[in-house]
């Protein structure tokens, strides 16, 4: 949108880009955000571009723009990419919601020839770097400065104190769109000498902004702006006192007029007042009167115009516009319900009368905090309410309020909550596009973020969300910055809405891959879960909490022998065995305790803490469980698998004997039911071929054979691909040239069996792919 043409309606659809794919650029620059090493060298105090690579205009612009938008916070570090102007540039920067950025980061960007800035709660920003903005370049057309406080220049800093040294500094001649928030008045003075001075010879300035500003006085110092076309005064106070109201009419370029105030205002002799403001403003499109009483009570028993047409209004003090109507009309919140009446001369209308009503009202009041308030539980309320008819519109309209309002508890709740109403909808083509469902996880997230003192409210409405899409692909893509969250909120005193996050947690590890399994971990994942292990064994009570806990780790040793021996550095077998004993009849426990102890017995370096005889004891009592149907039984026997395939020296115990655990296992493989269908996630059959090769222990070969004939017969399409794509064919066709080194013992003819059923099964799951493939073609 060009910053000199004013508008009502700030803010553009997204929903009407949502069949169009996201640029190579965006998905490029997406990819680099996450991954800043492809660029520049990370150090703790700054980000350094890398020797000979120059970024155009067109990359830096987007780049922080993408860099936000995916959940970094901007800071001096970042900023510091752009130190350089002779190797970057920019010329459009905004900042949302930065409080990791001072007035040091501030002046790198300063450095570059930008034609508008935009600062919004960057709260380390101090006044003196808002007022030197105007002496940078010539090319500035749009200032953007909203504070989270009162902007306070006269006694944060001395240099303000001088007006004067205010307008001579001032090399912003070219500036057309100015939005200065919350400047507080100026001591000892009725007119604000701020915003006067800042006014000063900005002759070109078409857009002026003063919401939430305090003191503004007679506004006498408007007239100097002969180009003003859209003035928003939002909960500016006492516009009625010092002749203000006199100073706007004065304003005949106005286009836009926005006196809309977040209190109820009451001004006196009010359908004159706004007959004023009509009349002498003969160019006016816009007005939102939004919040006042200046609609009047009603239609006037005496007109104070006479249409031409008959035309009525219901609103006294528009009686003037009834044959001319407005574009826009806000009366969202005003006195006497006047957004609910019949005869309105405007073509829209902004209030909480109708669903078209509360949508321009929200995009209408976009930057006004106050009452975004209000809008985002109108939103809420409709869709309880199942009264929204343009989903796809309201969702736009949602995100954009949870975008802009991050760090506010009540917008943050409510917004999470009314996004959940939202997702219920799942039938809804908009809801299946990937970009719309990246901006919502990312929305939720940083609402999780930005709010830890109402984390666990705001993680149970963000959780019912999430699960109502597809978990975890469609939020896989923030894995970091989610289980980062999922693990700072488990370990809380906040035990009612434990169940969440874990349930959470558990999806997303149980589909990571081993670089995102090692990054949970150094991230302390196995020590806070065994502090919530210790904390239920204390109480001697098991429960979802418990569980997960143990479902957790099981999943993140998984194939990460970092996070095995993270887990036995931590005591992690001491806390298993106290949970065996304490709770000796909870099947599930047991079943992710004993695959965690499978996932440990996989690396070959922490065997040896496993071999002890009170482990391999307690181990071995599990061999026959058919608790969990065999998967207990199963995880046991894999665990003497491996702890067999080292040898017999590595049977460094007395008791039990070696050879009496193996006959044992025997038993128990020989009991499996071989068309079971085995609750296991394998992606990878690295450590099970292995096995396959030990000649020195058949019972390691007839563990790992059972398990591929079982899962290439029972999860072909999985599991087939798996085993020829890691050489399983070959290492199985050489154990059938070879099984005669088992010697003519019981275990060599079933051995045998299993492995022509594993080259069976591949092979016609080769051939059916192919056949596949060649009548594509």
């Amino acid at each position: 949108m060009d910053p000199t043409e004013p508008t009502s309606m700030p803010i553009e659809f997204r929903h009407k880009e949502k069949c169009i794919p996201e640029s190579l650029l965006c998905l490029c620059l997406k990819y680099v955000v996450h991954n800043l090493k492809i660029i520049c060298l990370e150090t703790p105090e700054a980000y350094t571009l890398h020797e000979k690579l120059i970024l155009p205009e067109q990359i830096c612009d987007k780049l922080i723009e993408m860099y936000q938008s995916n959940g970094f916070e901007f800071s001096d570090n970042f900023a510091h990419l752009f130190k350089d102007t002779t190797r970057t540039r920019l010329s459009s920067v905004h900042l949302n919601n930065s409080k990791l950025v001072t007035d040091v980061g501030l002046e790198y960007l300063l450095r570059h020839d930008l034609k508008k800035i935009t600062l919004t709660n960057c709260p380390k920003i101090s006044h003196k770097a808002y007022t030197n903005m105007f002496e940078r370049d010539s090319n500035l057309s749009s200032i953007t400065i909203r504070p989270n406080k009162k902007i306070t220049p006269y006694y944060d800093f001395s240099s303000c104190l001088q007006t004067s040294e205010i307008t001579n500094s001032k090399k912003a001649p070219n500036l057309k769109h100015l939005v200065l928030e919350s400047v507080d008045k100026s001591p000892e003075s009725i007119d604000n000498k701020y915003i006067s001075a800042t006014l000063d010879n900005l002759s070109q300035l078409r857009i002026l902004d003063l919401t939430y500003c305090s003191g503004v006085g007679s506004l006498q110092y408007l007239s100097k702006l002969t180009s003003i076309r859209s003035l928003i005064l939002f909960d500016v106070d006492n516009l009625q006192e010092n002749n203000a109201i006199s100073s706007i009419c004065s304003l005949k370029s106005l286009v836009d007029l926005d006196i809309s105030q977040n209190h109820e205002r009451f001004y006196e002799n009010e359908d004159t007042v706004l007959a004023q403001i009509v009349i002498s403003l003969p160019n006016l499109k816009a007005l939102d009167i939004s919040g006042t009483n200046l609609a009047g009570k009603g239609r006037s028993l005496n007109s104070m115009y006479e249409s031409l047409s008959g035309k009525k209004s219901d609103i006294p003090g528009l009686e003037y516009r009834v044959d001319n109507p407005l574009e826009f009309l806000g009366l969202y919140g005003t006195k006497h319900g006047a957004c609910h009446r019949k005869n309105i001369p405007a073509k829209r209308i902004s209030g909480n009368a109708n669903e078209e009503q509360l949508f321009n009202a929200a995009s209408s009041s976009m930057g006004k905090l106050r009452f975004m308030k209000n809008i985002i539980f109108d939103f809420h309320r409709i869709f309880m309410k199942q009264q929204c008819t343009k989903i796809d519109q309201a969702s736009d309209i949602v995100l954009e309020i949870l975008d802009r309002f991050v760090d506010d508890k009540i917008i943050q709740l409510c917004g999470c909550a009314t996004v959940y109403c939202i997702l219920r909808n799942k039938d809804l083509p908009f809801l299946n596009d990937t970009t719309v469902k990246r901006r919502i996880v990312t929305a939720l997230l940083t609402a999780i973020n930005e709010n830890p003192q109402y984390t666990p409210y705001i993680l149970r409405n963000v959780c019912l969300s999430l699960f109502e899409m597809r978990i975890p692909q469609d939020v896989m893509f923030e894995f970091n910055r989610l289980s980062k969250i999922l693990l700072n909120f488990i370990f809380t005193p906040y035990y009612d809405a434990h169940d969440h996050g874990f349930h959470m947690i558990n999806s997303l590890v149980s589909e990571a891959n081993k670089e995102q399994k090692n990054e949970i971990g150094d991230a302390g994942a196995i020590k806070i879960m065994i502090g919530v292990v210790k904390q239920y064994l204390n109480r001697r009570q098991c429960n979802c909490e418990l569980v997960g806990a143990w479902s957790t780790m099981q999943n993140i040793t998984a194939e990460s022998p970092k996070n095995c021996e993270r887990f036995m550095n931590e005591n992690g077998l001491k806390y298993l065995i106290k949970c065996l004993k304490s709770f000796p009849h909870e099947s599930i426990l047991k079943w992710h305790m004993f695959r965690l102890l499978n996932n440990v017995a996989q690396v070959k370096n922490l065997r040896p803490r496993l071999m002890k005889t009170y482990y391999v004891k307690t181990i071995s009592r599990f061999l026959f469980s058919f608790d969990y149907d065999m998967e207990i039984s199963y995880n046991a026997v894999g665990i003497i698998a491996y702890l067999a395939s080292d040898g017999r020296k590595a049977w460094t115990i007395r008791t039990p004997f070696r050879y009496r655990i193996l006959y044992r296992m025997k038993i128990a493989i020989q009991n499996w039911n071989l068309d079971v269908d085995l609750d296991v996630n394998y992606c990878s059959f690295e450590s099970i071929l292995e096995l396959a090769q030990i000649r020195h222990t058949p019972h390691c070969i007839y563990f790992a054979v059972w398990t591929l004939a079982n899962l290439t017969k029972k999860f072909p399409q999985k599991y087939c691909s798996i085993v020829i794509a890691e050489g399983g064919l070959k290492i199985i066709k050489e154990l059938l040239k070879d099984y005669h080194i088992l010697n003519p013992n019981y275990l060599s003819g079933v051995i045998y069996s299993l492995a022509q059923t594993v080259i069976k099964q591949c092979l016609m799951y080769q051939y059916i792919k192919n056949t596949v493939e060649e009548s594509s073609k």
